[in-house]
């Protein structure tokens, strides 16, 4: 496991506890059984993440939770992409807890925070409505206000975690500005629709139509749902920079494997010097991304917000997408024909990639939005 984290015995122990808990059940085989089966969660499996804690990482411990922060919730999530884990860690652990802790219903937190963190509740975030858009208030969904409640109306698309969702977290225009709504899952007038995705899982889009919330249901008022979200999203997208350090480190770690014992000409291929300057090519970049994660992980810890926060989640965003890209490509190369195979497990690793790197924002589109902040005075991280 990468050791982006300082060095310190509760990092230490919390890594070695993700990497005992995947070799104990939640193998490579297991996200391949789930994926023939049309499968994305397993509860039993998601039970036992709760039961370990993790889903609680973000909590506050006066809603049962841990308490703990970014960095702790990277090694987690690092360590589950590493066995290739399918169950929304960070689509829900992260992000929509996210959203909850920094909202403004009291309420309502206290009521559905213990369950998320007991495994009993699971909810997926309904933010996005169009490919590459990182603005948490572009936004066509609308939100009236209805005989004591809302209805609301719109179009969510690229749903994470949607598939096993009980609800969703929904950002809607209200009064002017950005509002996020609580929907039950078999809400009247909410309609589900799935899409597969290259490895495996699903992505949803949510259509609302004259869709009831009770008053209750606002979760986070105009007041701070911007504000809420925007942090949320900058966490998620950290947090799935480390599910891609973990991609592209058991890629490499296999391809290295790979090349010791495949023998050809009476040598084994990891003996040829071309070989060995690619691998080391794709150590540097592992190692770049898990600087630049490090970095990020320490920084939103100790506080950093606003644009200098959006900046150095964007920039970890960027640079671990477009390593976990490379790695994992270069390692079916590396492995030759039979990493062309589906019975390959490198090949799973690169999908899983493409899912990832594209997942709040590709490469491309944080660049673009690193670089409009750059150029605002006071905007990049230093």
């Amino acid at each position: 496991m990468t050791n982006f984290a300082h060095p310190s015995e509760h990092a230490a122990l919390l890594a070695e506890s993700v990497a005992d808990f995947v070799r104990r059940g939640t193998t490579v085989a297991r996200a391949r059984t789930l994926r023939e089966a049309g499968a994305e969660c397993d509860r039993a499996q998601w039970r036992g993440l709760a039961q370990l804690g993790w889903l609680g990482v973000l909590v506050p411990e006066r809603f049962g939770g841990m308490g703990l922060g970014i960095t702790e919730a990277a090694i987690v999530a690092e360590g589950l992409a590493r066995g290739l884990v399918p169950e929304p860690f960070t689509a829900t652990a992260v992000l929509a807890v996210s959203i909850l802790v920094g909202a403004d219903n009291e309420a309502f937190m206290a009521e559905k925070l213990p369950q998320i963190v007991t495994g009993k509740l699971l909810p997926a975030v309904a933010w996005q409505e169009r490919a590459g858009e990182l603005d948490p208030g572009a936004t066509d969904a609308v939100a009236v206000a209805f005989e004591g409640g809302f209805r609301l109306n719109g179009v969510k698309h690229f749903i994470a975690g949607a598939v096993d969702a009980d609800a969703f977290l929904v950002s809607a225009r209200h009064a002017g500005d950005l509002a996020l709504f609580w929907v039950p899952r078999d809400s009247a007038g909410a309609r589900l629709t799935q899409q597969r995705l290259a490895d495996g899982r699903s992505s949803g889009t949510l259509g609302l139509t004259d869709v009831m919330v009770a008053r209750e249901g606002m979760i986070a008022s105009p007041a701070v749902a911007r504000a809420a979200l925007a942090q949320a999203l900058d966490r998620a997208a950290v947090v799935v920079g480390a599910e891609l350090v973990g991609v592209m480190g058991r890629a490499l770690e296999l391809s290295l494997d790979y090349m010791r014992t495949r023998v050809q000409f009476g040598k084994p291929i990891g003996s040829f010097q071309a070989l060995q300057h690619r691998a080391v090519d794709l150590y540097l970049q592992q190692e770049l991304a898990t600087a630049v994660l490090a970095e990020a992980v320490h920084a939103l810890d100790g506080g950093l917000d606003g644009a200098p926060r959006a900046a150095l989640a964007s920039r970890t965003k960027a640079r671990a997408s477009e390593a976990a890209l490379r790695i994992t490509r270069e390692a079916i190369q590396l492995h030759g024909a039979i990493g062309f195979t589906d019975d390959c497990d490198v090949g799973l690793y690169t999908k899983r990639a493409l899912v990832l790197s594209a997942w709040l924002g590709n490469a491309t589109a944080h660049r673009r939005r690193y670089a409009r902040i750059a150029a605002q005075p006071g905007g990049a991280h230093d």
